[in-house]
């Protein structure tokens, strides 16, 4: 696994990484204040310009595949013209590098240290591997968070999204004809049936809604279908990129907003 290129920001940095028979992924590494993890009903905008360290909120996203199969309309990973999924070790590697940056600092002192499964690829396809990813940090890090994103597949089994393991399903759009052609993918679960998942998660499982048109927000399906008591709504702004552009989809409804 080689660096091949990075960009840095004021909480952290992403990697691009190519992995031993040239494919390549995406890395984060990021670290917030603690108190943004409970910015509830409102944006999780920072108090001031102290962000913190590591130590408090410690944040790696993670590939589970170079490229993605999925291709969300307004989603980079959609330019590349070819996917695989990555093996645990792949996975894992990921982690490490970004450990090795930070060799001053033990994850176990964070009072977060979490791995985001949410940059290339549908964890849910390549689950396996994900899960050994996560034994395998667990068993190291016990106090780890697991955060897994998924657009919600049929035959998916989340009787395994316990404890530290919080499921996130991206959903953007509760008009379910819209849905399905920003996620162009056949088998996904339909909005009713993904109301009825539940988890044994510490954490409720979060609907991501990246809202690209007023028509994908309906507060009556939301309140029908998403049980507060189980689900936490979140709302995002599309990162502008080629593919979004190409799609005629720009940067989203949401111009300016600060999320975990």
């Amino acid at each position: 696994m080689k660096e091949v290129k990075n960009k840095s920001f004021a909480n952290g940095s992403v990697y691009c990484l190519k992995l031993s028979d040239g494919f390549l992924i995406e890395t984060t590494d990021t670290f917030l204040p603690y108190y943004t993890k409970h910015c509830y009903n409102n944006n999780n905008e920072l108090r001031n310009n102290i962000l913190a360290s590591r130590k408090e909120r410690w944040m790696i996203g993670a590939s589970v595949m170079s490229g993605c199969p999925v291709r969300c309309k307004f989603c980079a990973t959609g330019k590349m013209k070819r996917w695989r999924n990555l093996d645990s070790e792949e996975i894992i590697k990921q982690v490490k590098f970004i450990l090795d940056k930070n060799n001053k600092i033990n994850p176990s002192v964070s009072k977060e240290f979490k791995i985001n499964y949410t940059r290339m690829g549908e964890p849910f396809l390549n689950i396996d591997n994900v899960k050994e990813a996560i034994n395998y940090i667990s068993g190291i890090y016990p106090n780890t968070h697991h955060y897994i994103s998924t657009i919600g597949l049929k035959d998916s089994d989340f009787s395994w999204i316990k404890d530290n393991i919080t499921l996130q399903i991206s959903l953007h759009s509760l008009n379910e004809e819209r849905r399905n052609n920003l996620i162009p993918i056949k088998n996904l679960l339909s909005i009713e049936e993904l109301g009825k998942i539940r988890t044994k998660s510490k954490l409720k499982t979060t609907i991501n809604l990246t809202l690209v048109n007023e028509l994908d927000f309906d507060l009556e399906k939301i309140k029908k279908y998403f049980d507060p008591k189980y689900f936490f709504i979140k709302l995002s702004p599309i990162n502008k990129n080629v593919i979004s552009e190409s799609n005629l989809l720009g940067s989203g409804i949401i111009e300016s907003i600060n999320l975990i």
